[in-house]
């Protein structure tokens, strides 16, 4: 889907803007989910793409986008008009999982 969307967002963390250095993974998935929500409220589809924790995909994405070493990236999110009609969702709840004051 990165091949054929129109745009995609680099979503990094700046350990640099944080009192918090270790949390910039937290912040960025945080603003990555509001991205998808907003664009699928917008009619639009995305898709997360994993880059972190992956050293490799880190490194080439960082090498790619000419990050510097304080900017980390977590993910790529692809942006566009969905083709198809959204597939159906699978069945995925579990009442087992579910725990109520305790586990």
């Amino acid at each position: 889907m990165l091949l054929t969307a129109p745009c995609a967002v680099a979503v990094c963390g700046d350990e640099t803007q944080s009192n918090t250095p270790d949390y910039w993974p937290i912040d960025c998935a945080a603003a990555a989910q509001n991205l998808l929500l907003a664009a699928h409220a917008q009619g639009l589809g995305a898709v997360w793409l994993g880059i972190y924790p992956r050293p490799e995909r880190m490194e080439s994405l960082s090498e790619l986008l000419n990050l510097p070493p304080h900017i980390h990236p977590l993910t790529l999110v692809s942006l566009g008009y969905p083709e198809n009609e959204a597939p159906a969702v699978p069945e995925r709840f579990n009442p087992d999982r579910v725990h109520f004051n305790g586990f």
